[in-house]
């Protein structure tokens, strides 16, 4: 007879609440949530949701995560589903404007947010909107309406950035940073805006202080492989991006395209022509670096062809389309091009943000080469001491300044 065991038969009390507790416990989506990791949450819901133990609202949580996660036409079919439901909430509308707004669906994004309830969310996506028209007699009336809250002074620092005014974007930044210490993402937006202003080791020293508690952002990374591009080197870059690759999903699309984009960037245009087409209407950058690759080929006509109908904007916009309609008057013999680059070096050579600037400087020696104001082009050039200048066309010598505008006008 065997009196001895190593392991009693039953198990105490205290053990079997031990085992119960890990047999029996099932992730909540909030969880998922609180982890950034929407696809788990999709997961855990679209389950839920099949095998009849759905949560509350489940087609909302589903249609908030696929916008988190960067799927906003799936969003827009969940909350156009709701609809479809009797006494769906009024709120609904906003949510959908809010999503047809990171569609691009301007219009639509306009006429389906006044359907909805007067709100902040409505207010905040309607000032947006009124920056993406160009209306700024509407842009100034709902900024009147602008709280001193955090949603609303985020709202608010994001269309300074919009509008290059970085500096009055930082002020925001900072302030709510002091306030609010725990909202590390700020430094994020605080690094994007020294980036725009050409501080490249002050926004990597920003980046790292965000990067210490969350080294997988795939935004702060991109963001860091750009930094990395402006001071060392694209292959250096292109590791930096290479990197991400390899730790994310190959089915997650949040930022699929910005980094195919930058990757055809830090490679100096290799594959341009098979990824940035499609990209034109997604990143706006895609169409001023394809619009640089061909002038590297020399194909000017394809160059102006991209650029003639933009409305330009930045002066990453105005140098590049000073650049084509220099090139195209020189090649076509058109005063009317030509005369067109003139304005446009003065108009980014004369502002008040840019003059002070390389790029700026470079715009007045070439706007007073095309005029034939030679010492005038000595003197500013003289002013600037880089490797990466200005070179001049043969026969007429128009001054084009592609491979500065190549390297400022990079998607972030």
């Amino acid at each position: 007879m065997n009196l001895s065991r190593a392991k009693p038969a039953l198990a105490s009390q205290e053990e079997e609440d031990i085992v119960e507790k890990k047999k029996g416990k099932v992730p909540h989506f909030i969880d998922f949530l609180n982890n950034r990791d929407y696809t788990g949450a999709i997961t855990l819901l679209e389950f839920q949701k099949h095998s009849g133990d759905a949560e509350k609202n489940v087609d909302l949580w589903l249609a908030y995560c696929h916008f988190h996660l960067g799927d906003y036409k799936k969003s827009m079919e969940l909350y156009r589903t709701m609809f479809e439901c009797e006494n769906c909430s009024p709120e609904l509308w906003i949510k959908l404007a809010c999503v047809l707004f990171f569609l691009g669906m301007y219009k639509e994004a306009d006429e389906t947010a006044v359907k909805g309830i007067k709100s902040p969310l409505q207010s905040r996506l309607m000032f947006h909107l009124s920056h993406k028209f160009g209306d700024e007699k509407r842009l100034m009336s709902y900024h009147q309406v602008l709280q001193d809250v955090v949603e609303d002074q985020l709202s608010l620092a994001s269309i300074h950035y919009l509008r290059c005014h970085y500096q009055e974007a930082i002020d925001i930044y900072k302030r709510l940073l002091l306030s609010n210490k725990e909202y590390v993402a700020l430094n994020v937006y605080i690094a994007f805006c020294y980036y725009k202003m050409d501080f490249y080791d002050k926004s990597q020293e920003i980046l790292a202080l965000y990067l210490q508690n969350f080294p997988d952002s795939i935004i702060a990374i991109n963001l860091k492989a750009c930094n990395i591009f402006r001071l060392c080197s694209g292959k250096a870059a292109e590791r930096e991006l290479r990197n991400l690759q390899e730790k994310i999903s190959p089915s997650f699309e949040f930022a699929k395209e910005l980094i195919q984009h930058n990757l055809v960037v830090f490679q100096e245009g290799e594959g341009a022509l098979q990824v940035l087409p499609p990209l034109i209407d997604v990143i706006p950058e895609a169409r001023l670096n394809l619009a640089i690759f061909h002038l590297y080929q020399d194909d000017i006509k394809e160059a102006y062809n991209l650029m003639k109908d933009l409305e330009a904007l930045t002066p990453q916009e105005i140098i590049l389309k000073a650049v084509v309609n220099a090139a195209i008057g020189q090649e076509t013999g058109s005063e009317e091009n030509l005369n067109n680059a003139q304005k446009y070096f003065k108009l980014v050579g004369g502002s008040a943000s840019e003059c002070d600037t390389i790029p700026g400087r470079q715009c007045m020696a070439s706007y007073f080469f095309l005029m034939k104001q030679f010492e005038d082009v000595l003197t500013y050039l003289n002013s600037i001491k880089v490797s990466c200048c200005a070179y001049f066309n043969s026969p007429q010598g128009i001054c084009v300044v592609i491979q500065v505008v190549s390297k400022r006008v990079m998607q972030l």
